[in-house]
């Protein structure tokens, strides 16, 4: 039987590209996105969540329950970058941030571990980021969301066993998505003491999103974790360098590493 997959954020970037792969591998895909009416085209169905409202995770999940669908996989894929100097983003804007990134994740698991739990089995993979593994300097919250969904993930697991529910985690460095479009990121203010390295910055994050992979590679990846009979914690795929600064962080005496993630970014 054809295992059920539903993938949050699967309008468009690495949430669609997943869908698509595992539809072509004979497994039914629903997407979800704040207004699918918006995407008529796309080739598998989406339906209407948003993340950061607890009563429409409540109606999506009781929609499954009615129509009596099975949530074999979650991938919890939404997600929204955030960029600027930490003194200078809105604590507002770090909050929505975490509303997204985090919390959010964390309230669609809790509403469809009961699904799982009645089936008796289930996977959840959590797509997080490379950048949730390093304090990146104007991309601290981000980082720091990210890195918190990593974390809760290993909780999660241990909890979870017991019930024949897996979790892991995807850790994905720079892919060709939109992403850049979509962040929240803080003015470069003319009178910002951060001003030179904030711009500088920003132009090297847009270059590493446009030179990024295809994320058609995520599809593939998933693919393998969903026949894995026991996945792994973590998965990092991007490009050799960003799976690199993750090890030489582990090796490396702080203060070393620092200075050549300051080198990496030119600060």
């Amino acid at each position: 039987m054809s295992k059920t997959v539903f993938i949050t954020g699967g309008s468009s970037g690495i949430g669609k590209a997943i869908g698509e792969y595992l539809l072509l591998n004979n497994f039914i895909v629903f997407g979800t996105s704040r207004n699918p009416k918006k995407y008529p085209n796309s080739k598998f169905t989406l339906l209407k969540l948003d993340i950061n409202d607890l009563n429409s995770i409540k109606h999506f999940t009781n929609n499954i329950k009615k129509k009596k669908l099975r949530i074999d996989i979650l991938i919890n894929n939404a997600g929204v970058g955030i960029t600027g100097p930490m003194e200078e983003i809105p604590i507002l804007e770090m909050k929505k941030n975490f509303e997204t990134n985090f919390f959010g994740p964390i309230n669609l698991i809790n509403s469809v571990l009961p699904i799982m739990r009645n089936q008796k089995k289930g996977l959840i993979i959590n797509i997080t980021s490379i950048a949730g593994y390093i304090g990146l300097p104007f991309r601290g919250i981000y980082s720091a969301g990210k890195g918190a969904l990593e974390l809760i993930t290993e909780s999660y697991r241990i909890e979870l066993k017991q019930f024949g529910i897996k979790m892991t985690n995807i850790a994905p460095g720079d892919f060709s998505t939109r992403i850049a479009e979509s962040r929240y990121h803080s003015p470069v203010s003319e009178d910002s003491p951060y001003k030179i390295n904030y711009k500088s910055t920003l132009h090297l994050l847009n270059q590493h999103v446009n030179k990024g992979k295809n994320p058609l590679i995520l599809g593939k990846l998933v693919h393998r974790i969903i026949k894995s009979n026991n996945p792994k914690i973590h998965y990092k795929i991007g490009a050799p360098v960003q799976k690199f600064s993750i090890i030489l962080k582990r090796v490396l005496p702080d203060l070393i590493f620092e200075k050549m993630l300051m080198l990496f970014y030119k600060l």
